[in-house]
């Protein structure tokens, strides 16, 4: 179940100014405090969001990059065996295969 933090709108009670609830998500948030029943803020917390840092991270996660060299033309920096390395408009050929990343 995920953590939720609140904050005491006016003083602070034994739980402190900022404190956390566990909560079902399709729980509504509290208004009050469980501890001293004033009235509380749910916050917005800071959340860790795993970022791929390379092309090759991207690629095996099974992504397709495409970088813009050109007027209609993209080089594909994520290209897997038999892919084109640049997509050109109106050549569909050059389009990565798909059906190599994209499963059920």
């Amino acid at each position: 179940m995920p953590v939720y933090e609140y904050e005491h709108t006016q003083q602070s009670c034994s739980l402190g100014a900022t404190f956390e609830v566990q909560q079902s998500i399709h729980d509504a948030p509290l208004t009050h405090c469980p501890e001293c029943g004033q009235q509380i803020k749910k916050l917005i917390s800071r959340s860790n969001i795993s970022t791929p840092r390379s092309n090759a991270e991207l690629k095996d996660m099974g992504f397709t990059k495409l970088v813009k060299r050109d007027s209609g033309v993209y080089e594909n920096v994520t290209a897997r065996d038999g892919d084109s390395r640049y997509v050109v408009r109106d050549k569909p050929e050059t389009l990565p295969n798909l059906s190599k990343t994209i499963r059920d």
